[in-house]
């Protein structure tokens, strides 16, 4: 027995990384999971790694197509009865360089997945199952998102509005629904490659002397999801090693 039985949660972006550990966590801890992506191939393996069918059902798709969120609850429904947690991680980031230089069909691209589709998710969870019966929320949201950060900018300004969102919907949904969010700094995983070419160089700036993994905000997501923060709601909590603790974020 766990923080999480007899519980269901949706993770989206689900196939590995973040969002992987994140629904490994809630399988270990007793709940049950369905987990998005795009690719039906690594979804199947990350369904199969966290225990199969009775435990995880996997469904893949766009998580900005209105069809595959109905299909995500619908069947999250049906095979498990209910969707107790909401885990938003599905983000992209797909410029680098200054704000102004990305044009503009980059960024409503970018604002669509990491902030309107998290608000339409939420709408799809809540309308089917949280209206009547409560739930948690969970954005996964970035250190980006609170300071500037040279270089993924527009990533950053859409996780500020990510972290405003989750501001906005824990006081319109309270108190049935509880809405939190993590901001990690840099986690080790393939989404953060690019920004690790000096990998030394950018360890050398968190006190605790390593990167992020995904079990780390994993660890972090459970707790705000689970009956644990039962009195935590609107909150971000920051997952960065102690780098902001130094002058300067970057």
């Amino acid at each position: 027995m766990g923080r999480f039985a007899g519980r269901v949660a949706v993770v989206t972006g689900a196939s590995r990384g973040i969002g992987l550990a994140v629904a490994r966590r809630i399988v270990d801890e007793g709940g049950r999971v369905v987990v998005t992506a795009r690719s039906e191939g690594p979804l199947a393996e990350a369904v199969s790694g966290l225990g199969g069918a009775g435990v995880a059902l996997g469904v893949a798709g766009r998580a900005q197509d209105g069809a595959h969120r109905d299909e995500v609850v619908g069947r999250a429904l049906a095979e498990f009865g209910r969707v107790d947690v909401l885990v938003n991680n599905t983000g992209i980031n797909p410029v680098f360089g200054p704000v102004l230089e990305a044009g503009g069909a980059a960024m409503a691209k970018i604002f669509e997945v990491n902030v309107t589709v998290a608000a339409q998710w939420v709408g799809a969870v809540y309308g089917a199952w949280m209206a009547e019966h409560g739930g948690a929320v969970v954005n996964v949201a970035s250190l980006a998102g609170q300071h500037p950060s040279p270089g993924i900018g527009v990533y950053g300004v859409s996780k500020a509005a990510l972290i405003n969102l989750t501001q906005q919907l824990a006081y319109e949904l309270a108190p049935g629904v509880r809405v939190n969010a993590v901001a990690p700094a840099v986690v080790r995983t393939r989404f953060a490659e690019a920004l690790l070419a000096d990998e030394e160089g950018v360890v050398a700036g968190y006190p605790l002397g390593r990167l992020g993994e995904p079990e780390d905000v994993a660890a972090a997501v459970a707790f705000l999801a689970s009956g644990d923060a039962a009195w935590v709601t609107g909150q971000v909590l920051t997952l960065d090693g102690g780098r902001t603790l130094g002058a300067g974020v970057g």
